[in-house]
């Protein structure tokens, strides 16, 4: 039986609240495997603000224990019962209960359902792949919620108005930033930490830097109108502000909640401006759209500002570095190379 890494998180818990709680790197057999049409060799995995969560023991994410984590991974396959896979086929799984309810990516090998897997791109490595991963793919998705909804780079413009994207120095944000600045929209981003990020933020082709203390506070329920569409990845009075200030028939795409998971808002923004919020959910998005976000993806997302915003970690740091994840001292992405 075959032998392979992963990190494990026990827990017991009693009426939903957690006792006790390890996280951590263990040698394990495919025994431990659950069911699954196709087994994968995994590269890399990424460390998300859902990973650290759970490795951190935060209630909520583990739906299981033992449960390895991690919300995404990259992978060639290795044994598929699914006719849809082949040996040696190159895939990414975002969200779709790995790291949840099913074992997860930060492993060397997984086995799951192949109903959600993603061919990689061609012009994307492996690498790449997982550093997008699945905050990448929820940027990627907020932005094709705006094009959906009629949010353009040129009408942005023309109105003298921008897209608004917070959490901005994280995963999520970073990408949707340098995607939105490709497209051609002008970029607010805002911040906890104007000072340290304002030079990376300009290079993924920020405009603006905005400090998050502007959108952080109670504020009116409606408001000074700034924004043709906003993607927000923190929620609660910075989500409710965002939401004041878009303009006439503007979107608004909802994709976190490091802030927190409360709105306090009115529903003034969308029966007196037409304000449209959209939901983002990476985890249970269809085929469909799965395949519609990696496609832009691979030429959306400049190669170069991807690599700027990576920083590779291996296996047994992840653990550790899932509390710096959650503090919010983490820029861009967190690459994990499982087998390092």
């Amino acid at each position: 039986m075959t032998e392979f890494r992963a990190i494990v998180i026990e827990q017991e818990t009693e009426s939903g609240r957690i006792l006790a709680h390890t996280a951590e790197v263990r040698r394990l057999t495919d025994a431990l495997l659950m069911p699954g049409a196709v087994t994968i060799a995994v590269e890399y995995s990424g460390l998300n603000f859902k990973d650290g969560l759970a490795i951190a023991g935060r209630p909520g994410v583990a739906r299981i224990s033992p449960l390895i984590p991690g919300i995404d991974l990259v992978g060639t396959v290795e044994l598929s019962d699914d006719p849809r896979w082949s040996p040696g086929d190159r895939v990414v799984l975002n969200g779709s209960g790995i790291g949840e309810r099913h074992h997860g990516g930060l492993a060397e090998r997984a086995r799951v359902d192949g109903a959600a897997l993603v061919r990689v791109p061609d012009a994307l490595t492996s690498e790449q792949a997982a550093a997008i991963g699945t905050a990448g793919f929820t940027a990627m998705l907020a932005v094709l919620a705006l094009e959906r909804n009629g949010v353009t780079a040129a009408t942005t413009k023309d109105a003298g108005l921008s897209i608004l994207v917070t959490g901005a120095a994280g995963g999520v944000g970073s990408v949707a930033v340098a995607i939105l600045a490709k497209l051609g929209y002008p970029v607010t981003a805002s911040t906890g930490r104007r000072v340290e990020e304002s030079a990376y933020l300009e290079r993924l082709g920020a405009s603006t830097i905005i400090d998050r203390a502007e959108l952080s506070d109670p504020g009116k329920p409606l408001q000074s109108q700034r924004w043709s569409g906003v993607v927000d990845a923190v929620g609660s009075h910075t989500l409710a502000n965002a939401l004041a200030q878009t303009v006439y028939g503007g979107t608004v795409a909802a994709c976190g909640l490091a802030q927190g998971s409360d709105l306090p808002a009115t529903v003034l923004p969308f029966i007196l401006r037409a304000v449209t919020l959209v939901g983002i959910n990476s985890v249970d998005a269809p085929l469909a759209q799965r395949e519609a976000a990696w496609a832009r993806l691979a030429t959306d997302l400049d190669p170069a500002l991807l690599a700027e915003m990576t920083t590779s970690i291996p296996l047994a740091d992840a653990v550790p570095m899932s509390a710096e994840i959650l503090a919010g001292h983490v820029r861009g992405r967190t690459l994990v190379d499982v087998r390092a």
